[in-house]
């Protein structure tokens, strides 16, 4: 008998067309919703086995990483089983009253399956535990005492990756030029140096990552450090619902299907190709190269969806010229944009 044939219903076995035709034909309406927690998991794997088993009868999708640390997800619930979700998730002595951020737009296309990975971290972040703690992390701010510390002159930071804040962020914002959280840490305490005295403000997209900042900050001898609740989510939702006034310009940039919910109707970034106004992420076309680039309806239809008319004379191609041409070409395969060369 296979060991491990209990546990075969715990992955996700269809194919990408099988998923999205999955989703297509759903009569259903779903929730976007992220979370995340800070605490101390004895078991993730066991864990991830028992969360999936429960959230694939659920229906739900999404992206979910469980670590000794903690969890951090993002996910698309049927609204007809968010509260079994709830109560389900809210059942667990580690995420009783897990604060929820809800998605600012949602067409329910947000994830095609069901993903619970076990990670050493929830946010890579490459640092040693001496290094941070994160009971002794920021004071978390609501979008009103935002905007005052703002308006007070505080030194604001922008934790998220320099894909994320080229289509949206908040005025003034110090913006990392990093495309990965842990290299963004060491860049950030090195343009913050001097200023250990000064008011700091960290936002990111939900909160997790500031979280962690926050912590590796105080441990760097920064005193005032203060951190957006909820991240811009969650601001955007105490924007709307307290009709203040929105300091953040553009778009968020999300991690999933969608790649961004509009927040303001500026138009901050311009397109990698001709240099209009735009801020709608792409792939590259050519699954090849998959490149994350910001791409306009013009170039999409003159490059075909691709990046590079490199990549565009691969998906027009034949198999066997393809064959031909992978032997040539270097494809950008994992890469985040910096501006994509049109005839690389």
């Amino acid at each position: 008998m296979d060991p491990n044939s209990s546990k075969k219903h715990l992955i996700n076995r269809l194919s990408p067309e099988q998923l999205k035709e999955r989703l297509a034909n759903e009569s259903f309406k779903r929730t976007t919703v992220s979370f995340y927690r800070y605490v101390m998991i004895d078991n993730p794997a066991e864990m991830r086995d028992q969360l999936y088993a429960i959230w694939d009868q659920l229906q739900c999708y999404g992206r979910i990483y469980l670590a000794h640390e903690g969890i951090n997800a993002q996910m698309s619930v049927p609204d007809h089983f968010w509260q079994d979700f709830k109560n389900h998730l809210y059942s667990i002595s580690e995420f009783r009253a897990m604060p929820f951020k809800i998605a600012v737009e949602d067409d329910g296309q947000s994830f095609l399956k069901l993903q619970i990975k076990v990670r050493d971290q929830i946010v890579a972040d490459g640092l040693k535990p001496e290094e941070y703690d994160v009971t002794n992390v920021g004071q978390h701010l609501s979008a009103a005492e935002w905007n005052e510390a703002m308006e007070q002159g505080a030194i604001v930071v922008d934790m998220r990756n320099h894909y994320e804040s080229e289509i949206g962020r908040f005025d003034g914002a110090i913006l990392p030029d990093a495309e990965t959280f842990k290299e963004e840490l060491p860049e950030v305490v090195d343009k913050l140096k001097g200023k250990e005295a000064d008011k700091i403000l960290l936002y990111c997209t939900g909160g997790v990552r500031c979280e962690k900042t926050s912590a590796y900050l105080k441990h760097h001898g920064f005193s005032d450090v203060n951190q957006l609740l909820g991240g811009i989510i969650d601001y955007t939702r105490q924007v709307e619902n307290e009709q203040i006034e929105n300091k953040f310009i553009g778009k968020n940039f999300v991690f999933d299907n969608r790649l961004g919910e509009r927040i303001s109707n500026d138009v901050i970034s311009h397109c990698h190709q001709c240099g209009t106004p735009c801020d709608t992420h792409v792939n590259c076309a050519n699954k090849k190269c998959n490149l994350l680039f910001i791409q306009c309806d013009n170039c999409k239809a003159r490059y075909n969806a691709t990046c590079s008319t490199n990549c565009q004379s691969y998906v027009l191609a034949g198999p066997d010229e393809q064959l031909k041409l992978e032997k040539q070409m270097v494809f950008k395969r994992g890469k985040r944009f910096h501006k994509p060369n049109q005839t690389a």
